[in-house]
């Protein structure tokens, strides 16, 4: 079975030795580095090409939030948790925007770190509670689905399957149709929402319960 290769990077080399400790003893993963900010982070992610990447926010030099927006452009399907001690919106908000696949604070059980890397890597989003309350608030806050245009069939079918974790690739091929189509169809379900990414859509489509589809 192939093991999750990942990348942690954190200013505090006792934090990441902490975090690679526990690391090393799954069976289903494989530290592939560390980097101790984000200019490093970068170049590591070109280097070693993880899988998924723990990125602390607030490091000297180019911080967390710079190095996810630079590493997303050029390699889109590299995942990234944020795992950090800071919850401030101006932290939050910026980094899920910049499109991370998910958003934990420091003080996140071993095991739900574990939870988190194999959720990111399977393309489903995983947010510490706090995170997600605030989220959600702002989605709620923002979304005007039920008072401008609505989304078609199609585009609520593939709103559920955002919620189920499932990629553009996946839809796809659930759907049997292209993935330049499931792009189109998801640049208009955040435009319609008036979110930016799909974590702000997973949630929406969670809150309100959408009816599933068979199959």
């Amino acid at each position: 079975m192939k093991k999750i290769g990942v990348l942690i990077v954190d200013d505090h080399k006792v934090v990441r030795q902490g975090i690679i400790s526990f690391l090393e003893v799954q069976d289903q993963m494989e530290v592939k580095g560390e980097a101790g900010d984000g200019e490093e982070a970068i170049k590591a992610v070109q280097e070693l090409k993880p899988d998924v990447v723990l990125m602390d926010l607030v490091m000297p030099g180019m911080d967390g939030i710079e190095a996810i927006r630079r590493i997303k452009r050029s390699m889109p399907n590299t995942r990234i948790i944020v795992l950090t001690s800071f919850a401030e919106n101006d932290k939050v908000f910026p980094a899920i925007e910049a499109g991370v696949d998910g958003y934990l604070l420091k003080d996140t059980s071993p095991t739900d770190l574990i939870k988190a890397i194999e959720s990111a890597y399977a393309g489903s989003p995983t947010l510490h509670p706090d995170i997600a309350q605030k989220l959600m608030l702002r989605v709620s806050s923002r979304s005007s689905l039920d008072t401008t245009e609505t989304l078609t069939p199609r585009e609520t079918e593939i709103l559920e399957l955002i919620a189920k974790g499932l990629t553009n690739d996946g839809i796809a091929k659930r759907l049997v149709i292209s993935v330049t189509t499931v792009k189109t169809h998801v640049h208009n379900i955040l435009r319609k929402l008036g979110m930016t990414n799909r974590i702000q859509a997973a949630l929406y489509a969670t809150d309100k319960r959408l009816p599933q589809s068979g199959g």
